[in-house]
């Protein structure tokens, strides 16, 4: 008998402690999204060395209150983004012009990271293929070494 009593007891016990962390664990909510970006990469494609390029990202705020864009940071410093510093209202749209200094030849692959709102985080991409321009803006005419200044 003091065996049961003490069983009854013990499952008594764990089941007061699962209910009572269950109804003590917080629910973690997601912050209710309020940025849409119309895009969030773009591919400039071939571009010519030292051609810089540039590129706007539209974008909406979806919020009952107004948008405040916090920061807006490339990867590095061959990209440079721009962005009003004004809030953004419920509905309006904005843009963050995006540029990138084809300096270096090759493939790029670059990252802006957008900060909002206390400390919220959207990523946009920009990517291309930069080539060699000619040595010249144009091409050297050998007879004009032919011509005599008189």
């Amino acid at each position: 008998m003091k065996r049961v009593f003490l069983l009854v007891c013990l499952a008594t016990a764990t089941l007061i402690t699962k209910a009572q962390t269950s109804t003590n664990t917080p629910v973690e909510t997601k912050p209710v999204e309020v940025i849409q970006l119309k895009e969030t990469s773009y591919d400039f494609g071939k571009i010519q060395q030292g051609r810089p390029v540039t590129h706007n990202f539209e974008l909406v705020n979806l919020g009952k209150e107004p948008l405040m864009l916090e920061n807006v940071q490339a990867s590095c410093g061959c990209t440079t983004p721009e962005w009003s510093k004004d809030a953004i209202q419920p509905g309006a749209t904005s843009v963050i012009k995006v540029g990138y200094n084809a300096a270096a030849e090759g493939q790029f692959a670059k990252t802006i990271t957008i900060t909002y709102n206390n400390h919220q985080f959207k990523t946009i991409n920009i990517t291309g293929n930069v080539f060699k321009g000619p040595a010249t803006s144009a091409p050297v005419n050998a007879s004009l070494s032919l011509l005599k200044n008189n």
